[in-house]
């Protein structure tokens, strides 16, 4: 069991100074896949994967959770881009199963594969901007590390 520290914190103008982090640029730099912090250094080191470290600044990306979210955002934006379209194509002309199946598809995979990366760099991003889930350089104590 963990006890929690009883000590009052006493708040200073020191304790209040954070780094500000703007929300936007974060999301963008991760959308691009950059740090959140710099946007120098790479965020990833493999198509999803994320490098540990900021190699020009020395931000820690292993405090992220992205877990599913970017694949849920990419199926509803991938999703309202191609079944309007498909509607109107199908409502508006008779085009055969074949020729349907053999565009719709390749479009979808292609368009969900190039959104995959960037999303969840924005997600990233994100997180980095809200200091959620480790991010946060002074965390509250008696808060076990995730």
């Amino acid at each position: 069991m963990v006890t929690m520290s009883t000590a009052p914190k006493i708040w200073t103008r020191e304790s209040g100074l954070v780094e500000k982090r703007d929300l936007w640029t974060a999301m963008k730099r991760g959308f691009r896949g950059r740090c959140p912090r710099c946007g120098e250094g790479k965020l990833f080191r493999a198509f999803l994967k994320t490098a540990d470290n900021c190699a020009t600044c020395g931000l820690d990306f292993t405090p992220h959770r992205a877990d599913d979210l970017p694949a849920y955002l990419v199926i509803v934006i991938v999703g309202h881009v191609v079944v309007p379209g498909v509607l109107w194509i199908e409502t508006n002309y008779t085009t055969p199963v074949w020729i349907s199946f053999a565009a719709y598809l390749p479009f979808t995979l292609v368009a969900s594969l190039a959104l995959l990366q960037p999303v969840k760099g924005a997600v990233v991003g994100l997180q980095w901007a809200l200091r959620m889930h480790g991010f946060d350089e002074n965390p509250p104590d008696g808060i076990p590390p995730v």
